[in-house]
């Protein structure tokens, strides 16, 4: 591989680590830089480009980890056990007894609420797409269906934070996050499996309008990533196999680096950025850019 397919991926882990976490969606404009930058490498197939451009986004997934550990990990040492059981009542049935004693003993139980409700947010999303994967990557990932996402979610972010301005969230803790609200969020992530739309746009835009506060829908966003995006990576792998040659190994770890370095940062901002500001000025670029693809894509 030459020095400009090397620049190529450091770019594109760029892309992935600013564009994952912001409303912008990171698919799209992976594969608008993928559309614009060709390469004819035999290295950078057309196959192995699909399986990077979702895998890559593993590197961001470690940005949250690392960033959000002690909010994630739901273990602690016995001597943290609580003075009081999580439990109203304990078990006279052996193994339900001893998964009760594991918790007290070594388990932040807010924390394995959090991650069940996580898991109840992941399921619209397996349901639907799962047995839609190769269909969507044959007929949608094309830079024309993204530009119209990106407006249309683009105008979605305007009218929101207008209609939003009239209300007081009701939701401002994870605690006070419901089954139900996990579900519907859930079911706005489903929207994010059309590229363009952007997962963090749908899920931030699907917890305001069920009462989240910007904070909250923005955090609870980052750890539904969590396994969301492993998901996907992994499935992209096995569908591409593991025969992947030493350049193509070193191509994917650079892009997951770069993707993981650049993510901290993107967190970073943008849980400083809406603590004073709401999310149009993202719906403004999205309009935009939307526009300047899709008239790219007509006079091509």
């Amino acid at each position: 591989m030459g020095l400009l397919e090397w620049l190529k991926i450091l770019v594109l882990g760029i892309v992935e680590g600013i564009t994952e976490w912001l409303p912008i969606s990171s698919t799209g404009h992976m594969i608008l830089v993928d559309a614009l930058w060709k390469s004819d490498h035999s290295v950078l197939t057309a196959e192995f480009m699909e399986m990077f451009t979702v895998v890559i986004q593993f590197g961001a997934i470690l940005a949250v980890v690392v960033l959000y550990f002690r909010k994630l990990w739901p273990f602690h040492s016995k001597k943290l056990r609580p003075q009081h059981s999580w439990f109203a009542e304990h078990s006279e049935n052996k193994a339900i007894g001893a998964v009760q004693n594991f918790c007290d003993n070594y388990c932040f139980m807010d924390k394995i609420v959090m991650w069940l409700k996580i898991a109840v947010s992941c399921l619209p999303a397996i349901i639907i797409g799962l047995p839609l994967d190769d269909w969507m990557d044959e007929h949608l990932y094309t830079p024309v269906v993204v530009a119209l996402m990106l407006i249309l979610y683009g105008v979605g972010f305007l009218f929101i934070e207008q209609y939003n301005k009239r209300r007081t969230p009701r939701i401002n803790t994870l605690a006070e996050l419901t089954w139900k609200d996990a579900a519907l969020i859930g079911i706005f992530q489903v929207l994010a499996l059309v590229p363009g739309t952007s997962r963090s746009g749908a899920t931030i835009l699907g917890g305001i309008l069920i009462g989240a506060s910007r904070g909250l829908a923005a955090e609870y966003t980052f750890f539904l990533a969590v396994p969301v995006m492993f998901g996907a990576s992994l499935l992209k792998i096995v569908k591409f196999g593991f025969g992947f040659t030493g350049t193509q190994l070193g191509v994917l770890l650079l892009g997951m680096a770069v993707a993981f370095a650049v993510s901290v940062i993107a967190i970073k901002f943008l849980v400083g950025y809406i603590k004073k500001h709401d999310f149009s000025a993202f719906g403004w670029y999205r309009i935009v850019l939307g526009a300047i693809v899709l008239l790219y894509a007509v006079l091509a």
